[in-house]
């Protein structure tokens, strides 16, 4: 290419030309070193976004650019996985991090710098395009990220909402887990047990640790109970067959609207109606008054024993 072309060059022109490119890309269209320096100097038009990667604008960096700059720093291969990647899934209860967190294959040898992390694994997944971004499926992105991290509930309410809204299921990530070794997997296992056990929730974990605490017998947890007619009558946090006992944890954040109050007036309605014995908590006394918790629950434990059992079916049963 003839010197002093280069500005006219579509990786600079085109529409959809690129706003994070490595500085080689730029040399190989005619863009001399010097001036590669010189525009990403401090009142220059470009930015140095890690070693060897521009930005093509002297604004503050946005979080895709900096997903992009990793991506092209790892090179060639290179899956992008943790908590980055799943927002692009469009998960929400994801911890914010800095780093930027790519996967490449064993055989390659590419450091961290700056805000990109670079792991070399033998276990490349198989990328799944998002929005324009090879991302890890979802199974693999959550127990990198949890491998990470160090809080409970952070990983706890990450992995409840991968497997809520059906990216995958809990077997998928003790599967992951499994094939992941034991470097950082201690706390991610601790937090997926109560998953395993049905828990939906950091909250319903709680509960299902407090019950292990009480000494009541093992039940169940999100089943769908019915009445003899095969009437649906509720799917209770916990339940417990034998005596039809039914505990909900109720938070106010699924209150905040007259709808989802209504909703749970019906839900009330229902358990009177067909005869079982319900006990409603807080999710923060959970924490907070765990003792009188469990006097409550050992106590309408106790009334759903006294009385004779109503005809209660449940269906898809998941035991603790």
């Amino acid at each position: 290419m003839r010197r002093g072309t280069w500005p006219t060059d579509p990786l600079l022109t085109a529409p959809d030309r690129p706003e994070v490119v490595r500085a080689t890309d730029l040399e190989q269209i005619g863009v001399p070193r010097r001036t590669i320096s010189r525009r990403c100097a401090p009142d220059g038009p470009w930015r140095t976004l890690l070693p060897g990667i521009i930005l093509l604008s002297n604004g503050e960096p946005t979080d895709e650019h900096r997903v992009r700059g990793a991506l092209l720093h790892a090179r060639n291969d290179a899956v992008l996985t943790g908590t980055w990647a799943l927002r692009r899934y469009g998960l929400e209860r994801v911890p914010a991090k800095e780093e930027v967190h790519v996967l490449i294959p064993a055989n390659r040898g590419v450091a961290d710098v700056g805000f990109a992390h670079v792991e070399r694994t033998h276990r490349l997944p198989r990328p799944r395009l998002r929005e324009g971004v090879p991302a890890a499926p979802v199974p693999r992105a959550v127990i990198d990220a949890a491998r990470r991290l160090t809080d409970d509930d952070e990983i706890q309410a990450m992995m409840a909402e991968s497997v809520q809204r059906r990216f995958c299921t809990t077997a998928m990530l003790e599967d992951e887990l499994d094939q992941a070794g034991r470097a950082g997997t201690a706390i991610p296992r601790r937090a997926l047990t109560p998953l395993l056990a049905g828990a939906n929730s950091v909250a319903e974990a709680d509960a299902w640790r407090l019950w292990r605490r009480s000494g009541l017998p093992p039940g169940r947890w999100n089943v769908p109970i019915y009445d003899a007619d095969g009437t649906y009558i509720a799917t209770p946090d916990f339940w417990y067959d034998r005596v039809a006992f039914a505990w909900e944890i109720d938070s106010y954040r699924h209150h905040t609207s007259l709808d989802d109050h209504r909703a749970t007036v019906a839900r009330n309605a229902r358990y009177v109606r067909a005869g079982i014995v319900v006990l409603q908590t807080l999710p923060s006394r959970l924490r907070t008054e765990p003792d009188l918790v469990l006097g409550e629950l050992h106590a309408a434990f106790r009334t759903a024993q006294a009385r004779p059992r109503p005809n209660i079916l449940l269906r898809n049963c998941s035991t603790m």
